[in-house]
Parts: structure tokens; sequence; C-alpha cells
């Protein structure tokens, strides 16, 4: 059975994609003949919303807390002298800026060659935002008696504020107004704003209200776990009592981890088959190009991770598949690295042969910091929208180097500070998009495709953790020898 585990994740893939487009169906044809879905389609909603999402994604996310905490006090009392673990620490933060880095890259080069914003069905969406605004302005100059325009045909400082709050109060309604919501409170984030409030507060937080909160602090855990850890060996023959319990607190969570993945192929059914229900294939309709280039640069990306780890980490392709499939594919359905975590730890110690000193460290600081797919992502969303609206009244500028290098540094730093749960991706993209003066109301554009989109995202942060952990731990092999 256990050696079976990731066909029957496939399986359970495919099973929930067919489940999901059956009943995607039946809920838009109620949808277009008026009528209300059949109550049988409501309650299986009902019931993989509850078996999928609910408690699988809910019971990974609860050992999260512990495990990082325990997994990090383990990894670091296990090094023989403090000298090795800044050895290890050094390289992984190194492999994972590197990496991050090449992937933003990635995505500028797609975004910049391809110009999906230019494309397709992405020239109605402008023409249709231009006679939105020409609308506004004429609303704005007849109850205003202003003029929206200069003599040279800019806008007005006067007419940009209302129509940037026009455009406001109009995001923030309908469908995706709960989405909109959740990061417009931060349009006026700087990068400053950023470190202090997502890196520095966090990481000095109350280690008990780190370890509760939902999502759980991450960053506040891990500088926590490592003042304990260092703290613990230094110490010496006195903590050994405090040594072992966390000792055996790792082993304990892992092997819950492992129960969780005896149900995994049904509950990874069960959130495929919601997620596709609920999005359906149409969404590509407007969006095709640009999900082209997100996905053509993740590949792109994926290729070189997998060089890096066979040339430096002298693990080949093969192997790395077979290592860590069953992490791949779970953090590409429930679209969580964070909730991946247990299984992508199990995954790199047993069947990738790295040592648990280092992936104790790696993982849970690549789960908080190291999103590569996430950083392209951003990179490339913010430059496809810029692509479409730049010019326009609300958008006066269009691509230049200037820009790009500024996006191109901003999605590197905003990456570090992105959660490692679904839809994070989007509230650190406020942060690129604010650095280029976007305004934040046209991100709402990319929802339909921002959850199909975060599958592909979020599997590769997994692996870019997973390779970075194969090459330190082959480092410090070399480096031991």
């Amino acid at each position: 059975m256990k050696g079976k585990l990731h066909n029957l994740i496939f399986v359970g893939m495919i099973v929930g994609l067919v489940v999901g487009l059956g009943l995607h169906y039946v809920l838009k044809g109620a949808e277009h003949a008026g009528n209300l879905p059949p109550a049988w389609s409501q309650t299986l909603m009902w019931w993989l919303d509850l078996l999928g999402p609910t408690i699988f994604m809910g019971a990974l996310k609860m050992i999260i807390a512990p495990l990082i905490l325990a997994s990090i006090v383990a990894g670091v009392t296990s090094l023989p002298n403090m000298s090795e673990l800044g050895s290890i620490g050094w390289k992984t933060l190194v492999y994972y800026v590197c990496t991050t880095t090449v992937a933003v890259a990635i995505g500028l080069v797609f975004v910049l060659t391809v110009q999906p914003g230019e494309r397709g069905a992405s020239t109605e969406v402008r023409a249709k935002r231009e006679a939105e605004i020409e609308r506004i302005a004429r609303e704005f100059e007849s109850t205003s008696g202003k003029s929206a325009r200069t003599a040279d045909g800019e806008a007005t400082g006067e007419f940009r504020s209302h129509l940037a709050t026009e455009s406001g109060d109009a995001a923030a309604t309908g469908e995706n107004a709960r989405r909109y919501e959740s990061f417009s409170g931060k349009k006026d984030q700087t990068a400053a704003d950023l470190f202090r409030d997502d890196v520095i507060k966090p990481v000095l937080q109350n280690p008990f209200a780190a370890l509760s909160a939902s999502p759980p602090n991450s960053l506040g855990i891990i500088f926590f776990a490592l003042l304990l850890g260092i703290a613990c060996t230094v110490v010496g023959e006195k903590a050994s009592q405090v040594v072992a319990f966390f000792h055996g607190l790792n082993h304990v969570i892992m092997q819950m981890a492992r129960w969780l993945m005896a149900i995994s192929p049904f509950a990874i059914a069960c959130i495929m088959a919601k997620l596709v229900a609920e999005n359906g294939p149409g969404i590509f309709e407007t969006l095709g190009w640009y999900c082209a280039v997100v996905i053509g640069g993740i590949v792109v990306h994926v290729g070189f991770l997998v060089a890096v780890c066979a040339t430096i980490g002298g693990i080949g392709p093969v192997r790395l598949w077979q290592g860590i499939r069953e992490a791949w594919m779970i953090a590409f359905t429930t679209r969580s690295s964070a909730a991946t975590l247990p299984v992508t730890m199990q995954n790199v110690k047993e069947k990738l042969g790295v040592s648990p000193k280092v992936a104790n460290f790696c993982l849970p600081l690549g789960a908080t910091m190291n999103m590569d797919g996430t950083a392209l992502y951003e990179g490339v969303a913010v430059i496809f929208l810029i692509q479409i609206y730049g010019g326009l009244a609300d958008v006066p500028f269009a691509m230049t180097m200037g820009v790009t290098l500024v996006i191109f540094i901003t999605a590197v730093l905003a990456s570090v500070g992105a959660a490692a749960v679904p839809d994070a991706g989007l509230v650190t993209m406020i942060l690129v998009a604010n650095a280029v003066n976007l305004p934040i109301y046209y991100v709402p554009l990319i929802f339909a495709v921002d959850a199909f989109l975060d599958m592909f995202r979020t599997s590769t942060n997994v692996l870019g953790d997973a390779v970075g952990a194969v090459v330190v731990n082959q480092l410090e092999t070399r480096r031991r020898e």
C-alpha cells in the first residue's frame, strides 16, 4: 500500500477532476436556465468541502506549528557545534535568494517577450475599461463642473482621485468583494512597512501566540526554535531532557503525518472536485495567454531546479521525482506549502536521503521564505496588468527598463513575506503593484484563474524547498569529507 500511495493520489486527482467537471456543468446549466441548482449538487459540494479542505487540510495545518518548533529544535541540537549551524544556515539562505532571483528573472523574460496583455481578449478588456473611464469622466465633469483633463489631454489630479474612488468602490462589490477587501488594507504599505510588520514584528512575537495563531506565525516559531535549540546546546547536559522531549515530539508529529497520508488520495479527490466545480474550464477564455506565460515560466524554472539538483545535489530527475511526488501532488492540490510541510519532510528524509539535521532546518525555513513560484507569478501578474492598462488615465505610464527593475527587486523581496497558505501571493502582490503605482483595483481581473495558477506555483515552491535541502545536504557532506 505504502509503495503505491503516489499512484492512489494521482488516481484521486483524476477522479476529482472528472467529478468536478460534471458537477460544474450541472451547476452552470441550472444557472443559465434560471433555476436553482439541484439539491443533491449543493449537498455534494458541502461534503466535498467538509472531507477535503476542512478535515484533511485542517488536520495537516493542525500539526504545522508543533512540527516546525520540534523539527528545528531537534535539528539544531543534533549538530555537533554552532559552526555547523552557521554553515547550514548561510548555504540555505544563499540558495533561497539565488533561486528566487532566477525565478523572477524567468517570469519577466516570458511576460516581456510574449506580452500577454496585448494579445487576444486582453485588448477587449482594455477597450471596455477605456469606455468606462470616459463615462466616469463625463459624469465627473457634469457633477463637478470641472474638466477631467488638462489642455495636454492628461487626466487632472482631481479626476484621478475621483476615478480611483469610483473604481475602488466598484471592486469592493460583487462576487470578489471579500477577496478584494482582504488585501486592500495593504494598499499603502511600503517596503519598509512590509519589513517591519511582516518580518520584524512576527519574529519577536510571544512564542505561544505564534504557535496558536491561525495560520501559525512561522517566522516567530522559527526564530524562537532557533534560540531555544542554541540555548539547549550551550547549556549542555542540564538541558538533555528538554532536547529529548523535542526529538521525541518530532518523531511523534511525523507519525501523525504518516497517518494523514493514508487518507490523502480520497481527500485530494474531494479538494480537486470542489476546485474544478467552482471554476470550470471557462476561466481561460479571457486570461489564456496570461496563464500560458505563468505556466511556461514555471516549467522553465522547474527545469532549472532539476538541473541544480542533478549537478550540485547529485540526484537526477527520475530519483528526484520518485522522492517528492507525494509532496508535489499534495502541494498541487491543497495549494499550501505549509500544509504540505509534514509530507515534504518525510519524503526528503526517507526517500532522498537528506540528513534530519539539514531537513529539519531547511524545509521549515523554506516553507516560510522560499517562494520561487510565487515570486515568478507576482512579477508576471503586475506586468500583465500594466500591458493591458498602461497609458490610461489612472495608469499614466508604460513598461520601461526602470519599471521592470523595480518590479524585479520588489517581487524578490515580497515573496519572502508571502505566507505559506492559499491566496497569500495576492496579498504580497499589492506591494509590487504599489511600487510602480499600479492601482490595486485592477488586480481582481486575475482572480478567476488565481486558484488554478496557485496549484502550479505552490508545487514549485515545495519543489524548490526539497531541492534546497538536497543541495545543502550534499554541500555539507562534501565539506566534512
